[in-house]
């Protein structure tokens, strides 16, 4: 595809990103290599396990307000939702291994498929990450008054939540102090929040298992009928929402090039992660379901209510202080991935160049505090199925771009080299899509009219800005500043 300045209207925004022009540009990222394998995997199960299994796994079960209660079958949805995940897992995988950089789906759609396409997944991962921190910061609220009330301590009702989800609710300032503690961790630097999160994912890990262990002594078998109380139906639409649950390897693989062998360690993350989430999934639905009737469950403290229910209210509350410890974990990590693809955009010259500043640490401090302070505000005034099924629709997209890019540069750049190459091509990247399309269709209408909204809004940026300081456009005014600097 010509890049001559001469090129213009459909030809110019499908120019693509060379693939050989990745590794020099790794060399003056501002960003430091600091993640090996272990912290990478616990970056990747951080962002998956937190508030899938404490807040959503229990929302989809009950039904909450608005909702079809899909009760024990809530299994079958994390199911559904895992398989989908997998074999966009899998595509992730083969990218991550062949092009280290920070970006993700960003990166791998403008590579493969041309700028225009990488711009839309980009625009669109940017609003997806802060809703997603957003969405986490809202859950953890919920388990966050249970633990105050477990000590003695009441929560005032006007500030723990706004009054679509809480009566006499305003304002969730819980979610909103919550976002701006895990913004300034992470302004910290990568090595300090890679350390924080292997020990904070590791407690994680050993706070599910002894909730799966205490709880299975209390499972009752007959709170597991009936076990689809509202048919297949809400089953899948229960799968969409808690999607949101099984994709945080794709926040991961933004943090590519600070890991220190990319190409090997990023594709064994990603998988590893995906594994190590579903087994603990499948684990927790099957006990919190056993152990309090489906009816009964909170929507916003699954686990609390659960183990209040047998009598234990002292662990209902160790739970809820542990499960907002180990939550933060979910937005470290995807308030790590807004940041690394809006620095991405930033370095590519379709965002400005003043967003790619780093600091001493390596870390891009403004775009941290701009996403963790939206992030705050989106967290304070809005309910969280609202927020969740706003995430989906554009991680399912984001899926869908990855999944059709791997099979188009298999085909289009067979030779380049793959550390990892996913089976059954293209089988399993077709099923991704259709899976992901099948998944995004379950979605509310409204859902799509918000997207619609800021997928315009991105596409005039685009237009108005990011088309001609791309730097894939020669005449581009980043060009001289490039030279300016050098």
């Amino acid at each position: 595809m010509s890049n001559s300045s001469g090129v213009q209207g459909t030809q110019s925004i499908l120019r693509r990103k060379p693939i050989d022009n990745v590794e020099d540009e790794t060399g003056r990222t501002g960003l430091f290599k600091s993640l090996g394998l272990w912290q990478l995997t616990a970056i990747g199960v951080g962002g998956i396990i937190g508030v899938g299994i404490f807040t959503l796994a229990g929302l989809v079960a009950n039904g909450g307000e608005d909702g079809a209660p899909v009760g024990p079958a809530v299994l079958i949805s994390f199911l559904i939702a895992g398989l989908a995940s997998a074999a966009a897992a899998l595509s992730y995988a083969e990218f991550a291994g062949m092009i280290p950089r920070a970006g993700s789906a960003y990166t791998y759609g403008y590579v493969a498929l041309g700028e225009i396409i990488g711009w839309f997944i980009g625009w669109d991962l940017l609003l997806e990450y802060i809703a997603i921190v957003a969405v986490v910061a809202i859950g953890i609220s919920g388990y966050f008054t249970e633990f105050m009330s477990g000590i003695g301590v009441t929560v005032p009702t006007w500030m723990q939540g706004t009054p679509d989800t809480i009566e006499g609710g305003v304002v969730n300032v819980p979610a909103i102090v919550v976002c701006l503690l895990i913004t300034f961790i992470l302004s910290r630097g990568t090595k300090t929040f890679g350390r924080f999160e292997l020990i904070a994912v590791g407690l994680k890990i050993l706070l599910i298992l002894g909730i799966v262990g205490l709880g299975f002594f209390y499972v009752n078998a007959d709170n597991y009928s009936p076990f689809l109380p509202s048919g297949f139906g809400a089953v899948f639409t229960g799968a969409a929402t808690v999607f949101f649950a099984v994709f945080g390897y794709d926040a991961m693989s933004t943090a590519a090039e600070e890991a220190t062998d990319g190409k090997k360690h990023m594709p064994k993350a990603i998988l590893l992660s995906l594994l190590i989430a579903m087994v603990l999934y499948v684990l927790a639905t099957l006990v919190l379901t056993g152990m309090q009737n489906y009816t009964d469950i909170s929507p916003t403290a699954g686990f609390a209510s659960a183990f209040q229910s047998v009598g234990l209210p002292v662990v209902a509350t160790i739970i809820s202080a542990f499960a907002v410890i180990s939550i933060l974990t979910v937005m470290l990590t995807f308030l790590l991935g807004v940041t690394r693809v809006w620095f991405s955009m930033s370095r590519d010259g379709l965002l400005p160049a003043w967003f790619s500043t780093t600091d001493r640490n390596g870390t891009p401090q403004r775009v941290t505090w701009i996403a963790g302070t939206a992030a705050a505000l989106l967290a304070g005034v809005f309910p969280i199925r609202a927020v969740a099924d706003l995430t989906n629709i554009g991680i399912l997209a984001a899926f869908i771009v990855v999944c059709i890019a791997v099979i188009v540069l298999r085909r289009t750049r067979p030779e380049v080299p793959r550390t990892f190459r996913l089976p059954l091509m293209p089988i399993v990247p077709a099923f991704g899509v259709l899976a992901s399309l099948f998944l995004i269709l379950q979605l509310h209408w409204e859902t799509w009219l918000r997207f619609g909204v800021w997928l315009l809004i991105g596409l005039a940026l685009y237009f108005l800005y990011g088309r001609k300081h791309s730097l894939m456009n020669p005449d581009s005014p980043r060009h001289a500043l490039l030279k300016r600097d050098a």
